[in-house]
């Protein structure tokens, strides 16, 4: 039985992890504890050193120095100065307006603005609950289908967690030590795929359910001509030049992740103050918020380096490492596997619990095999982007959920009586979209060109290719300098001085050394 639990002790404490999980505890303590109680069941059988955790300091040390995961707090604080100063509402107003006379307008306003304020807010939180309050009920008022609507608004909120400045990519690029910018570039095309198959499916919804997605009729649209124009304008740029404030200056290499982070809080506040929208209640709300979000991320990181520092110590890595590669299917087999393992426990688990507990495990099978670490975290991230549409367990149906009608209630504009919307039909809602992003994770691993530019201009070199050549006395006068190496103690042909040669010849390796001057007295 001793030797049966040595052998497999790495294997135990994966399932019993998992299964600590499943109980409902939060994740940091979950993963420390699990961490604890195994390291010292290994320290007991002597299968870990006594000293084990006197590397937690360093390791927490190392955690709270990193300079990567300032970014998070920053895109944090953006986000929410941004939602709390009214910048969804005017967005949401204003492309409604100009979508209302097709049909499904008010989705595709739901679904862009969800991806413009994916790329300034990076919070699914604020989106959903920003559009759920102020979209829903105006899709409602106008016959939208309850399950088009839900869909819509919980799917385009998501897409905070795909397109940069995203805090998962940022949480995914430390975890596989990759560069953050890296990360983000080759995020971008697959985030705006999404948004276009988002896109698509409303047309398509357009035409095989017209009656569920109808236009604004003419009364509802108030805006035409130069002011909607005007009013575009005003909406759109200052969003846009956020955005390029933030991103433009990571992608062109002006800033780092950290620094366009706090250019962008500081953009955010400057847009607020600019509406005239900013008071110190907004700002202590979202300061709040922030450090929360913060602490949150952190202590999940530092439970997971107690977590990880045992199962390393006991091999844990290894285990995994012949697990995934013994798969059938070399490359393919492994990434089949792997994005099914991300797409079961995202049922039970959000992305940063996948990506502090499975991203640390799966990252060196795929460097192992060959696989550009940023594709693979691109990959994954789509994947763990439906975390959010899982039902029932799914984050973003739970704050959609939160903000939709649970009872009739008399609409204000027209008067007449709405009924709610169910759980079930948000839940039916979300399986669409849901398949959609199934079917994105399918296209990046067919075509990983979509990720892989962000190499474009990069110069890449093996090191393996290094050699380093050196010339050695009697070498046979060999030199990888472009010139032949004289004899040792021969003169030098560019000064015509001879070289010293130290009272006798030079020594040829393997032969005893020469005299220097005199014979040595023999010994006594």
């Amino acid at each position: 039985m001793f030797a049966f639990f040595a052998e497999n002790l790495a294997p135990i404490m994966f399932v019993s992890m998992i299964v600590v999980l499943l109980l409902g505890y939060p994740v940091a303590f979950a993963l420390a504890f699990v961490g604890f109680v195994f390291g010292f069941i290994g320290i007991e059988m002597g299968l870990l050193p006594i000293n084990l955790f006197g590397a937690i300091p360093d390791r927490i040390f190392g955690q709270m120095s990193n300079e990567t995961l300032l970014a998070i707090p920053f895109f944090t604080f953006m986000g929410l100065i941004l939602e709390r100063s009214g910048m969804a509402e005017d967005l949401l107003d204003t492309i409604g307006q100009l979508f209302g006379p097709v049909r499904g307008g008010l989705a595709f306003a739901v679904i862009f603005v969800g991806a413009i304020l994916a790329a300034t807010t990076g919070v699914v939180a604020a989106s959903v609950i920003s559009m759920g309050l102020i979209s829903l009920p105006i899709m409602l008022r106008y016959g939208y289908d309850r399950r088009i609507a839900s869909g819509a608004i919980a799917a385009s909120g998501t897409l905070a967690q795909i397109i940069p400045p995203s805090l998962v990519l940022i949480v995914l690029a430390d975890q596989l030590g990759r560069s953050v910018g890296d990360m983000y570039k080759g995020a971008l095309i697959p985030g705006l795929l999404l948004v276009a198959a988002y896109a698509g499916y409303i047309i398509a919804m357009s035409f095989l359910q017209p009656q569920g997605v109808p236009a604004l009729p003419i009364e509802a649209r108030s805006l035409r001509g130069w002011h909607l124009a005007r009013r575009v304008v005003i909406s759109l740029v200052p969003p846009l030049v956020l955005i390029f404030l933030v991103l433009g200056t990571i992608f062109i290499g002006l800033a780092t992740p950290t620094e366009g982070g706090a250019m962008g809080a500081v953009g955010a506040l400057a847009l607020a103050a600019l509406n005239r929208r900013l008071n110190m209640g907004m700002i202590r709300s979202a300061l709040y918020a922030t450090v929360k979000l913060s602490s949150f991320v952190l202590f999940i990181l530092l439970g997971a380096r107690v977590f990880s520092l045992t199962f390393y110590g006991i091999n844990g890595h290894v285990w995994v490492e012949h697990l995934m590669t013994s798969v059938p299917g070399g490359e393919v087999g492994f990434l089949i596997i792997a994005n099914f393992l991300v797409f079961f426990l995202a049922f039970f688990l959000d992305y940063f619990e996948l990506a502090f507990i499975i991203i640390p495990l799966l990252a060196p099978v795929a460097d192992s095999l060959g696989i550009d670490l940023i594709w693979f975290g691109v990959m994954l991230a789509i994947n763990m982007q439906t975390s959010f549409l899982h039902p029932p367990f799914g984050f973003s149906l739970f704050f959609l959920r939160s903000v939709a009608p649970t009872s009739a209630y008399r609409d204000r504009i027209t008067g007449a009586t709405i009924q709610p919307v169910t759980s079930g039909q948000i839940y039916m809602g979300a399986i669409p979209f849901l398949g959609i992003q199934l079917v994105m994770v399918a296209i990046v691993i067919a075509f990983p060109g979509l990720v892989t530019h962000y190499k474009v201009g990069q110069v890449e070199f093996d090191p393996a290719d290094v050699q380093l050549n050196v010339p050695l006395p009697d070498a046979g006068g060999a030199n990888p300098f472009g010139t032949a190496a004289p004899p040792f103690g021969a003169p030098d042909a560019s000064s015509g001085v001879p070289a010293p040669s130290f009272g006798g010849p030079a020594p040829s390796f393997g032969a005893p050394a020469p005299s220097f001057g005199t014979n040595p007295e023999p010994a006594q």
